[in-house]
């Protein structure tokens, strides 16, 4: 075996390294068969090209066109040798979801104080929905500026101390002050700031929208929260929001302006640890009718069983969601917002790993699952619900890899695997980088969260060794900055926009280059005698150790 032979280990360590170049020798095999029966660009391009039809109604959660999406990612898997892994049987896991699509034409927001009245309008100044799952909610009630609006012991941080927001409105940044660190914690999540809002006794929660703590422009959350959103239904007594909203940045301005502020001077005073809650002065009428009904989605799930008699029980899982924003609100004319890149790329990469997967003559020691999943859009709802309903139980599942919106423009001489540094794969997955001639590179825009915002982050939360994988920024045959410009112009014209279709000129070799990537990740640890786990001290190493993995 040349630099890879190895002799017999006299102590743990060196047991763990063996079975490690084991796992890794079994996951550079594959390149051979790769090889013979590649993993396919066309083949991917063909999956995204139909997902992004506007036959699909840009797959909305619960329409017609979500139904042909989830019927076709089944069909392929059929068609590529996965079994079934979902329920009864079949190709589906059920997720049950209530979708709330607030009334636009009676939806209100209006401030009064200090004689002074602003009335703002739906879309062009604010967007919001009741989480009460109320056909209609409507309430006056107490505005307070509470910074970023984040609890949290580790940074010895609290925006809300010493105040009783029980029945107000609290009015907060997203993101996270500058002195906590650059990179995005949960913390600086919309999401987060929601349920800590909750979680105070808060009545509503009301983000001020800027491009640069959002990360994008007010577009995307017009056309992501204007719409319906799908929640997972309440239980009995269970409290909710009445109001979970948004408001452009000019609405911002004018909001803070009948208390004597800026939003510039309120971001400031976010960024100090000394922040103490700011009243405004104002109260706040909201009146939010929503038209309510249940939501039919579903997971698609499959899997290939493993040729280890006892370690197929547990499985190497791969994630892509299918979904999402369906009909919304016209750009130029056009109102599907078909996802090409957003998901349809993720999607094609997880029917072929799935068919070279199944195509392997001797397949890896561990189960693979395949999971598209649902309501990725409306807050990682599909994943959240796998997490909490798992296929393989969470202490038998030994990693998910997750791709999510790869850009189809060609080959890169990088990898992004941010999270991965997190996890005891780490020495793994830095050799098959090395393999393929990848450099793997820090996540280009650490400001932006990107690990709390797609399905990964979900399993994370419940304890498997969880992220991403994505092409990096340098493009191979390409000048210095075009990785960084193709990015911005997705961003900021396309990402959640209807503009988001398919194109004939996109080169699929870099999604290929991933899933390749992935395949070779999944090998190496399917195996693998040990499971992997969460490195001392993350945050997630003890929802693991509750699973069962030491």
């Amino acid at each position: 075996m040349g630099a890879y032979s190895v002799t017999p280990c006299a102590n743990f360590g060196c047991m763990m390294q063996s079975t490690r170049i084991t796992a890794l020798l079994l996951a550079f095999a594959a390149i051979g068969a790769a090889q013979s029966e590649p993993i396919e660009g066309y083949r991917i391009r063909a999956h995204v090209k139909f997902l992004a039809s506007d036959l699909l109604e840009g797959r909305g959660v619960g329409t017609r066109g979500g139904d042909l999406a989830t019927e076709y990612i089944a069909s392929q898997f059929a068609v590529v040798g996965a079994k079934p892994a979902g329920d009864n049987g079949t190709y589906f896991q059920k997720v049950p979801l209530v979708g709330i699509q607030t009334e636009k034409g009676g939806a209100e927001l209006s401030a009064a104080g200090g004689g002074k009245t602003l009335s703002l309008r739906w879309a062009d100044d604010f967007v919001a929905t009741s989480q009460t799952q109320k056909p209609d909610t409507r309430f006056d009630a107490e505005a307070i500026f509470v910074g970023h609006g984040i609890v949290s012991p580790k940074y010895n941080w609290n925006d809300y101390k010493d105040v009783d927001v029980h029945g107000k409105v609290v009015v907060l940044f997203t993101n996270q002050p500058s002195v906590m660190r650059r990179a995005l914690t949960y913390n600086g999540r919309w999401t987060y700031k929601y349920e800590q809002a909750l979680r105070q006794g808060a009545l509503g929660c009301l983000i001020i929208h800027t491009t640069p703590t959002a990360g994008y422009g007010w577009q995307v959350v017009r056309n992501s929260w204007g719409g319906e959103q799908p929640f997972v239904k309440l239980a009995p007594g269970e409290h909710a929001l009445g109001m979970a909203g948004w408001v452009t940045q000019d609405a911002g301005e004018k909001l803070l302006a009948m208390a004597g502020h800026t939003v510039a001077e309120m971001l400031q005073a976010a960024e100090s640890r000394d922040f103490r809650p700011i009243p405004l002065g104002v109260r706040l009428h909201v009146v939010l009718p929503s038209k309510l009904r249940e939501l039919e989605t579903r997971n698609v799930a499959a899997m290939v069983e493993g040729s280890d008699p006892k370690l197929k029980s547990e499985a190497v899982m791969y994630t892509a969601h299918w979904d999402h924003l369906g009909i919304g609100v016209p750009v130029d004319g056009d109102a599907i917002y078909n996802g090409a890149i957003d998901n349809g790329t993720g999607c094609g990469i997880l029917i072929e790993i799935a068919r070279k997967w199944a195509g392997f003559p001797e397949k890896p020691r561990r189960s693979a699952l395949f999971l598209s999943v649902t309501a990725e859009e409306g807050g990682l709802r599909g994943s959240e619900y796998y997490g909490t309903h798992p296929i393989f139980p969470v202490g038998k599942t030994a990693v998910d890899l997750n791709y999510d919106a790869l850009l189809p423009f060609g080959r890169t001489s990088d990898v992004v695997v941010s999270g991965a540094e997190r996890t005891t794969l780490w020495p793994e997955v830095q050799q098959i980088a090395d393999r393929m001639k990848l450099t793997i590179k820090p996540d280009p825009r650490p400001e932006q969260g990107s690990y709390y915002r797609s399905d990964h982050f979900s399993l994370a939360r419940v304890g498997i060794p969880s992220f991403s994988i994505s092409e990096g920024s340098d493009f191979v045959g390409k000048p210095a900055g075009y990785g960084h410009q193709i990015f911005e112009e997705y961003n900021t014209k396309h990402y959640h926009q209807p503009s988001d279709e398919y194109r004939e000129d996109w080169d699929f070799s870099g999604l290929e280059q991933m899933a390749r990537f992935g395949l070779l990740v999944g090998v190496a640890v399917a195996n693998q005698d040990q499971l992997p786990t969460w490195k001392a001290g993350d945050e997630f190493l003890a929802a693991r150790e509750a699973s069962g993995v030491k």
